[in-house]
């Protein structure tokens, strides 16, 4: 289960058919530890739980030097897997589409991502490079308590799989995040929390992409409607993924100093989250959301 070097070579295979099927080239010299072997190594490692990409790095040169006889640098390594942030989400993009196809329900929900402890917030310095991308104090209804840094929201399917996903400041309340929705998806059906109730919205999502957006009512609005339990029970789907990522990739757990770093690390998790998912389907024959098993 924690061999890195025979789940590597599982992982391989899949993201090399991946490049080959969208035909992404890389300009210029190809270099001797491709990027397919970058993408693989870091979808190990965040599989296995080894968020420390030093712990990593000192563990396949002590363990794993000669099965890897072109591993390039740490810091250099860590340069490319931030350059090929978007083909890593292209590759969990392609993944979702091919275990969740025409799918026409999702769930929608949002979780807290801290980059350190409340009392640390005005004196961090972590992520700071650009006012555009820093962190920022919010609150957590779910939690009843403030953090400093980002909010996930995601979009699964009803099968359990991560459809898109966005990452903002904490300070950003969770009905925005609408707006990108109604983008992206069209002529479906949105279960959500109370965090994204709005009549605003969800007339102007109808209106404009057929998208019904489904969140309980408030117990003092005015024709007040209990949601079906079905519903509700539905919804607890997308809380289970978040709390997987949190269990075995460790999502809140966060070792980047920059936001750029911060944010592929995020879209490595969720894609290794997704690559399990998508073992367990085509090739283990068991449940999607029985991840640990895709590593036996």
């Amino acid at each position: 289960m924690h061999d890195i070097k025979r789940n590597f070579d599982k992982f391989l295979p899949i993201v090399n058919s991946f490049l080959e099927k969208m035909a992404i080239k890389r300009h210029g010299r190809a270099p001797k530890f491709t990027d397919a072997e970058v993408i693989t190594l870091s979808l190990v490692s965040e599989s296995l739980g080894i968020d420390s990409e030093n712990h990593f790095f000192m563990k396949l040169k002590s363990e794993h030097m000669d099965d890897f006889p072109n591993l390039i640098e740490r810091s250099r390594f860590n340069r490319r897997r931030r350059r090929l942030q978007r083909v890593i989400d292209m590759f969990r993009a392609y993944l979702a589409e091919c275990i969740a196809p025409g799918e026409d329900t999702f769930i929608l929900d949002s979780m807290p991502i801290e980059v350190c402890k409340v009392a640390r917030g005005k004196r961090a310095r972590i992520c700071l490079k650009d006012v555009h991308t820093a962190p920022e104090f919010g609150f957590c209804a779910s939690q009843n308590q403030y953090f400093y840094g980002y909010k996930i929201h995601g979009i699964c399917s009803l099968s359990g799989v991560f459809m898109s996903f966005d990452l903002t400041k904490a300070n950003v309340a969770d009905v925005h995040y609408l707006q990108d929705v109604r983008t992206a998806y069209h002529d479906c059906l949105i279960l959500a929390d109370k965090g994204y109730l709005s009549n605003e919205y969800q007339l102007s999502l109808f209106k404009e992409s057929r998208i019904r957006l489904n969140t309980p009512m408030r117990s003092n609005q005015r024709n007040f409607k209990k949601q079906p339990y079905l519903f509700k029970k539905v919804r607890k789907r997308i809380e289970t993924m978040f709390s997987q990522l949190c269990d075995q990739f460790m999502i809140r757990r966060n070792y980047a100093k920059s936001f750029d770093g911060l944010l592929t690390r995020i879209i490595t998790k969720i894609s290794a989250f997704t690559l399990l998912q998508y073992i367990n389907k085509f090739i283990n024959n068991k449940p999607l959301g029985q991840i640990k098993h895709a590593l036996a």
